[in-house]
């Protein structure tokens, strides 16, 4: 299951998504991320309790800005620390 965060609007749009299926739950874009936007988090998938990365309650709704410095870089600090590439990034500036 792939699960997206992000936005769209006006200026553009961003989001950080992870590929549950690919998460090992090891926690190295948590460590990575300059903005503490990462946790690792228990969710239901296939039926099994899985550790993953997922953005915090607290960043989910302002993640157009707290992510914002990592926007521009072709690969942000999460997605690099990523071994099993269960992160990815899409930015679409308007």
């Amino acid at each position: 299951m792939i699960v997206h965060y992000g936005y769209k609007d006006g200026s553009g749009e961003y989001f950080i998504s992870v590929d549950t299926d690919k998460c090992n739950g090891c926690g190295d874009c948590v460590e990575a991320c300059p903005a503490n936007v990462l946790e690792m988090t228990t969710m239901m998938i296939d039926l099994e309790d899985k550790l993953v990365a997922a953005v915090t309650e607290e960043h989910r709704n302002k993640i157009k800005y707290s992510c914002a410095p990592c926007k521009p870089e072709e690969t942000p600090p999460c997605v690099s620390a990523c071994k099993q590439a269960a992160i990815t990034h899409t930015w679409k500036p308007q």
